[in-house]
């Protein structure tokens, strides 16, 4: 199949799925392994049954990068959290269908898949490459040729500038336009590594960069060394931290935010009730947020979504989206899926407005419930949060 018509079929894929959004109130990423997930009340969270329909996404800058407000994930895309494998074909027409509905902004990195996530990527956008913003991640160990996981993390000089042209092949490129370090190797000063992203800056490989899940430290000196134009790490109604200290930073060095799991690992969209069990593989089981004892308590966060989406005549994700957007005008969410009408749904948030007293009722609420339970399992938080070694005078 061509490339011009696989694009046309990821238009009337959009098409076709808008028009059945009216007909699925309540619309999450796919269900996980569940015994006995139940979807009771879900439907009132909806209320007439008509969610916000998509409309025009308009754009937001992180630092001087515009980008559409509502970017899209494609880290599922090559393996579900639910650990099934999606069908190729309909991951490259699933992101034409979102460029098609005004996405700009996708986001990737090298450890998803590995590396095939860049690839069902670069083959998705060949059609309009020029008209949208991509990124990627370095820092995990991973074999170049192979894409095989080694132990530890990579932010070596001369390792990332061998990722990224890797990057470049997969992602069929010139250049990348957010190069994201994914974790703080403890072993490289953050200078080093910024020296690193420089050069290939001005090889024009890359045109920005970013950090995830830095310590503030971190964040601090790499902006200082190279302007920094997005922080990602996860935020949401279910994980609240970068509000203490990584926003206002972020808002005094004008950086851009950009959350990841802005719906909770598919909890904010309601889909995840108190009888929910996964598979194994899926990370959501090593999560204890999600444990038997403590999703029932979690659960309030969903109640207030539905409350809130009956008030708005929204589905309760596309709550959790409008208010992530309503936080800064600086945040731009970017929620992954596998299924086009759900990342329909998710767009409709734009449309989702609050007054500043809804706003700060909601906010009010959201901040009440005290989420327990630990975001990610030991081994992946370890690297959460970490600070670079100092850069030694020669």
């Amino acid at each position: 199949m061509t490339d011009s018509r696989t694009f046309e079929m990821g238009r009337r894929r959009l098409l076709m799925a808008a028009g059945g959004v009216a007909a699925l109130p309540m619309l999450g990423a796919a269900a996980c392994a569940s015994a006995s997930s139940t979807q009771a009340g879900l439907g009132a969270a909806t209320g007439a049954g008509t969610p916000v329909g998509a409309t025009n996404l308009g754009v937001r800058k992180l630092g001087q990068l515009e980008v559409s407000s509502i970017g899209l994930g494609v880290q599922n895309m090559a393996r579900k959290y639910t650990t099934e494998t999606p069908y190729r074909p309909e991951m490259v027409a699933h992101i034409r269908a979102a460029f098609d509905s005004g996405v700009t902004f996708f986001d990737c990195a090298e450890a998803y898949g590995p590396h095939e996530c860049e690839r069902i990527l670069g083959d998705a956008i060949q059609p309009f490459r020029d008209q949208v913003v991509i990124t990627s991640k370095f820092g995990w160990n991973i074999d170049q040729e192979t894409g095989a996981r080694r132990p530890g993390l990579n932010s070596r000089p001369d390792h990332i500038k061998l990722v990224v042209d890797g990057m470049l092949k997969r992602l069929k490129t010139d250049r990348i336009d957010l190069l994201y370090q994914h974790r703080v190797d403890p072993d490289v000063p953050i200078e080093d590594v910024a020296g690193a992203v420089q050069d290939l800056m001005q090889q024009g490989k890359v045109r920005h960069w970013g950090l995830s899940e830095m310590g503030l430290g971190t964040l601090r000196r790499a902006h200082a060394a190279l302007p920094v134009t997005a922080v990602q790490s996860e935020y949401s109604m279910l994980w609240r931290g970068p509000e203490a200290d990584v926003l206002p930073v972020c808002e005094a060095l004008g950086i851009g935010f950009v959350p990841w799991s802005p719906l909770g690992v598919q909890f904010l969209t309601g889909w995840i009730d108190a009888n929910t069990r996964f598979a194994p593989g899926d990370i959501r089981g090593l999560e204890s947020r999600f444990s038997p004892e403590n999703l029932p308590h979690n659960l309030q966060l969903v109640a207030l979504l539905n409350q809130w989406g009956e008030r708005k005549q929204a589905a309760p994700a596309q709550i959790a989206l409008a208010w992530l957007l309503a936080q800064k005008p600086w945040i731009v969410p970017i929620p992954g899926t596998t299924n086009t009408a759900h990342m329909v749904q998710n767009n409709g948030a734009v449309s989702v407005r609050f007054t500043p007293g809804e706003l700060a009722e909601l906010n009010v609420a959201v901040r009440a419930i005290e989420v327990k339970g630990q975001r990610l399992p030991d081994a992946v938080l370890v690297h959460s949060g970490r600070e670079a070694p100092p850069k030694l005078p020669r």
